[in-house]
């Protein structure tokens, strides 16, 4: 009795741990017997699949509260026609596969998305193809999902008339990977969420920002690319993260930069290009950053650093061909630069061991002059300019006596970029 017993309970466990046996799957088309998105969602159970064939669906407001698949062939259409938001996902372990999403409603009071996920643990949403839009993917106090290979385009003009990309908001544990966005007003937000990775992502024409974090930390950045966005990436009031391997360029205007590090402790910045931006990194009240391995290469400012800024290290990087290496606000100095290769150094190395034997001042007197004066740069090149900066470094009266690097290199660093 007792051995058919242990059988049953094996039988039974079995069973439970095969939650697919009963499931089934849904076929959605124009000639099948279900024919919206909506019926199948209505008719399916958990662990179901609804599969849609190619086509145009006129369907907004979807409401997914089932641990579902939702998988389009070959990228169906769905036309929200602009009636508010068109997938709204309110369940655990949904996946959303393969669909174009078009036509959100776009509202001054109401974040309409194409896709929203709120409450949602293990979700997966990916392949979209997302257009006309107010805010693409939207994630709400939702864990541990992915959001994988979307590209979304928007028609953002100005800030105040567009939403973001894709954007986080109270989340944990989500991998962003594979993404492309453009045209809207941050490409990635995320604000007070943490432990997100952010990888491979290509985020351009931005109307603000190609990544944005506010109030998030221990989140990575690596393998991105963010080009002529109204600024590159903004990391605010954060901390313990890692952006590493990211391509930075061509995010050029009056107020741009390629990183914007505002009250951020703990950061690693490391084998990153800096290309072509009016700033490379601009830096304000943020402490024991590691800027190390990067490349600044032809930017206005390679390096701003304003007040409140200490015990940073700025080691083996190499600043190349830019209009000003270092800006430096203040004459309180407790950051370490060393050992990076700087293209303006003109000194000598007479023993060969591929350091120079005077150190660099990187901080010149004109740009503190342009910091304070920004009509002054039409003299950049003049002789007047050579000849006040030489004095400076004699002699330091406005720039930190004690802000240079003891071991410039005297050849290019070539950085591992793998």
């Amino acid at each position: 009795m007792l051995k058919n017993k242990h059988y049953i309970i094996f039988f039974l466990t079995a069973l439970l741990s095969l939650p697919n046996l009963w499931s089934k799957t849904i076929t959605v088309c124009s000639s099948c017997t279900v024919k919206t998105i909506r019926e199948a969602i209505q008719e399916a159970s958990d662990g179901d699949t609804i599969v849609v064939k190619k086509g145009i669906y006129k369907e907004a407001n979807l409401k997914i509260d089932k641990s579902i698949t939702l998988i389009g062939e070959d990228h169906p259409t769905i036309d929200g026609e602009q009636k508010g938001e068109i997938i709204t996902i309110g369940a655990d372990n949904v996946t959303l596969d393969g669909f174009k999403i078009i036509n959100v409603g776009v509202s001054y009071t109401t974040d309409y998305a194409a896709v929203r996920v709120v409450r949602s643990e293990g979700f997966t949403i990916q392949n979209l193809e997302l257009e006309k839009l107010f805010f693409g993917i939207y994630l709400q106090k939702s864990n541990n999902g992915k959001v994988l290979n979307n590209t979304v385009r928007g028609e953002a003009v100005t800030e105040f008339n567009s939403g973001n990309a894709i954007h986080l908001w109270y989340c944990s544990n989500v991998e962003v990977r594979g993404n492309d966005v453009r045209n809207v007003r941050d490409g990635i937000y995320l604000e007070f969420s943490d432990q997100i990775t952010i990888i491979d992502n290509f985020s351009k024409n931005n109307v603000r920002y190609g990544l944005h974090f506010m109030f998030s930390n221990d989140n990575s950045v690596t393998n991105n690319q963010f080009e002529t966005n109204g600024a590159g990436i903004a990391l605010m009031f954060s901390k313990f993260m890692d952006v590493e391997h990211n391509i930075i360029t061509k995010n050029w205007g009056t107020a741009s930069y390629g990183l914007l590090l505002k009250e951020v402790n703990d950061v690693n910045l490391k084998n990153n290009v800096f290309k072509e931006n009016t700033v490379g990194i601009t830096v304000e009240g943020s402490n024991r950053l590691v800027y190390a391995n990067n490349d600044f290469i032809s930017n206005g400012y390679a390096l701003i650093v304003k007040g409140a800024c200490y015990d940073n290290q700025i080691i083996a990087n190499n600043f190349l061909y830019n209009s000003f290496d270092i800006a430096y606000n203040g004459r309180i100095h407790d950051n370490k630069f060393d050992n990076n290769f700087w293209s303006n150094y003109t000194g000598y190395d007479l023993d060969k061991d591929g350091i120079g034997d005077v150190p660099y001042r990187p901080v010149k007197l004109f740009s503190y002059i342009v910091n304070r004066t920004p009509e002054a740069i039409i003299l950049l090149r003049s002789l007047f300019i050579d000849i006040i900066d030489f004095s400076e470094k004699v002699s330091p009266v406005f720039t930190p006596d004690d802000l240079m690097d003891e071991n410039p290199r005297m050849k290019r660093i070539d950085h591992d970029k793998n």
